[in-house]
């Protein structure tokens, strides 16, 4: 359950090199303590991992929020190119800078970045967290999701009130908030207009169905995932559109040791559906699986 803002830890900034970019996070706790990166999905922000990684950080675990490439103030790739290949390689590189292994949470773009990484480097993490994402998903839902991001990616608002209509828009079972101070970590003011906090240019290539995504590559991340060697759990959102319950299926099959939870009500944005219930399924796992498992070969 979440701690009291009292307790919890604040965070540090880094700055972590990887390649031709510059990918800015938020340190939360001891980095004594083992680490636990969070990886937000795509056109999001570290800041949506912000309260889970505080109280993590007030838990005994050191937490880090990292904006992807092109997203947030990271940098966005010089040659407009957001592969796959790209996003794996700058997972590999954030547990370089790290210098150990961590824990890997993984949301949507976050989660299919780090299974590409440890299909490439299986020895890169302690565990494996994958939030509403799998090898394979429903094209519906992530053509949704894409028709939202790039509704007003060169057009931008005209207004706070503007992208928070468009926002409750796609999000009709949250209330709208109040305070839109919040949905400014997630835009930039240029030229008189608010623009979503992502290069436009990383989806800027004609779209093309889910198999064929170059985000989305079931064949290898299919291969990763069945070469999972390492504590996995694989959380969906019951109300979502993006995984399905054949897709978990499909993905326990491939990871028979996998863990499965479903976190009721909640749709793709799991953690920001009910965050309450998701901290719970991950410090469960973490505890059990990471921590237990730490102090036995410590022993």
């Amino acid at each position: 359950m979440s701690q009291g803002s009292e307790n919890k830890p604040a965070a540090t900034t880094l700055s972590i090199p990887s390649g031709d970019v510059t990918l800015a996070a938020d340190a939360y706790g001891d980095p004594a303590d083992t680490p636990v990166v969070l990886l937000h999905g795509g056109g999001q922000t570290r800041h949506s991992w912000g309260s889970t990684a505080a109280d993590l950080g007030a838990k005994g675990w050191y937490a880090i929020t990292v904006d992807l490439r092109g997203h947030g103030e990271s940098s966005w790739s010089p040659d407009g190119y957001y592969g796959l290949d790209r996003f794996a390689g700058d997972v590999i590189e954030i547990v370089e800078y790290l210098g150990r292994p961590p824990v890997l949470v993984g949301a949507s773009l976050g989660g299919v970045s780090s299974l590409a990484a440890i299909g490439h480097r299986p020895e890169l993490a302690l565990g494996l967290v994958l939030v509403d994402v799998s090898p394979f998903l429903q094209p519906k839902g992530t053509s949704r999701i894409r028709e939202f991001m790039m509704a007003h990616a060169e057009t931008g608002f005209g207004s706070l009130e503007e992208a928070a209509d468009a926002v409750a828009a796609y999000v009709p079972h949250r209330p709208r908030p109040k305070n839109l101070e919040g949905l400014k970590k997630n835009l930039r003011f240029r030229d008189g207009r608010w623009y979503w906090h992502w290069d436009p240019k990383f989806l800027a290539e004609p779209y093309q169905p889910v198999q064929r995504d170059p985000l989305i590559d079931p064949a290898r991340l299919g291969a990763a995932a069945r070469d999972l060697r390492l504590p996995t759990l694989l959380v969906r959102g019951g109300e979502s559109d993006v995984l399905s319950v054949d897709d978990a299926k499909r993905f326990i099959e491939l990871v028979p040791h996998a863990e499965f939870a479903t976190v009721v009500g909640a749709h793709h944005m799991v953690a920001g559906d009910d965050n309450a219930v998701f901290e719970d399924v991950l410090d469960d796992f973490l505890e059990r699986r990471i921590r237990s498992r730490l102090k036995l070969f410590a022993s």
